[in-house]
């Protein structure tokens, strides 16, 4: 909106473009100081203009070259061109030091070839540039606080995105990691990389596991909204661009399960499809770290602790069933535990002539029927950590059955 100032200013410059009165209309343009008198000035030799429009040096009086190329009225002059400068200069004089932060940022992205106005905040122009000593930093923190506010003109938000504006370093930080998870994608096949996954250089799995906690955060607002109830806080919550941008490269980089689960789920996927077989004994297939073969071991043994949606996606994109009950381990007692052990201790009595077992100790057994314990390479053997399993009876002393204590007293147990 124009000010009464301006308004008298531009009806002085349409009574003097109608009468053809050049020195007014010089003398309007003029940016300089008025002192209530002003003689129009010669060109000076060697002020050939340069591209664009020059901005004068402090304490420089006139007009730039092409300025004053453009106000000599003795030849037809562009109308269009005409009214932009008598906009820029008479109507929105502000517009000068608008017109040289866009400088300063067009030889801002050219030099550091950066392609973004990632600028410090005490970022001054260096003296050879044009313009010399402008506040960049300050000047893009201003123009941030204004679009914030919702007072920047949209053509100037144009312009400054043009250039690559920063309007907040945290869509920047955001940008860096989508960068990395891309490219970590690309390579994997998905986007559940471990915690500890880098991708040159940068914490792409640190990265993706925050964004999943901004995701969860998101949906909780959301939940407590369609409840009815207040949300404290939107700090820290996944927007929706960011989640779109996030499911471009994977639908499934947020499970609602154990991001380990749907990792190897998809890692299994891209076996299948890659015209692979799944596993079915652990230590035969392993991708990416994973052990396919125990994994899938595992989900038809455990079927019953998964969620729905988790045995719908075994069966109908897997292949996966839930193991026969006679697949399934035989579920061991404390009586069939302590016979185990026992067995242990007395091998180890008659092998040592003693039962002074080294904390650390452990022996292999030979598994009764119907037993299956830990293996250890053969089947029908299991690992007894003997020492430890001493020490533990040694504290439970007391509430020992009186059978169990003497088998071991047998064997010259030191209590």
């Amino acid at each position: 909106m124009l000010t009464s100032d301006a308004y008298g200013t531009l009806a002085k410059v349409l009574s003097a473009l109608r009468a053809h009165d050049t020195d007014t209309i010089e003398h309007l343009a003029d940016p300089r100081i008025r002192s209530g008198h002003w003689e129009p000035e010669e060109s000076g030799e060697g002020e050939a203009g340069g591209e664009g429009e020059r901005e004068e040096a402090v304490g420089e009086p006139g007009p730039s070259a092409p300025a004053r190329e453009l106000l000599k009225f003795s030849t037809p002059r562009d109308p269009a061109l005409l009214a932009r400068f008598v906009k820029l200069r008479v109507i929105e004089p502000e517009n000068t030091f608008w017109r040289r932060g866009i400088q300063a940022c067009v030889r801002y992205v050219k030099e550091t070839g950066a392609g973004q106005l990632r600028v410090p905040y005490d970022y001054v122009t260096p003296d050879d540039w044009v313009p010399a000593g402008f506040p960049l930093g300050t000047w893009l923190a201003d123009q941030r606080k204004t679009h914030k506010a919702g007072r920047l003109d949209e053509g100037r938000v144009e312009q400054l995105a043009g250039l690559g504006m920063v309007w907040s370093h945290q869509d920047i930080a955001f940008e860096e990691g989508l960068t990395a998870a891309r490219a970590w994608a690309t390579v994997h096949g998905h986007l559940l990389p471990p915690t500890t996954a880098v991708w040159d250089g940068y914490p792409v799995g640190t990265w993706t596991k925050n964004q999943r906690y901004a995701a969860r955060a998101a949906d909780q607002n959301t939940e407590r909204r369609e409840a009815g109830l207040a949300v404290e806080s939107s700090a820290g919550a996944l927007t929706e661009r960011r989640r779109a941008a996030l499911e471009d490269i994977d639908p499934g980089w947020c499970p609602v399960w154990d991001a380990g689960w749907q990792r190897c789920f998809r890692l299994a996927q891209n076996l299948l499809q890659d015209g692979g077989a799944l596993p079915v004994a652990a230590g035969k297939v392993i991708v990416q770290g994973e052990d396919l073969g125990r994994w899938v071991t595992a989900q038809r043994h455990g079927w019953e602790q998964l969620l729905p949606a988790q045995q719908w996606l075994l069966e109908n994109v897997l292949g996966i069933e839930p193991a026969e009950e006679a697949e399934r381990p035989v579920k061991r007692t404390q009586d069939d535990m302590w016979a185990v052990n026992l067995r242990a201790a007395r091998q180890f009595h008659a092998r040592e002539g003693h039962l002074r077992v080294p904390r650390k100790h452990v022996e292999q057994v030979g598994t009764e029927a119907g037993l299956v314990g830990r293996q250890n390479g053969a089947d029908g053997v299991m690992v007894v950590k003997l020492g430890t399993w001493l020490d533990n009876v040694r504290k439970r002393v007391a509430k020992l059955p009186e059978q169990r204590r003497a088998d071991l007293d047998a064997l010259g147990m030191r209590w």
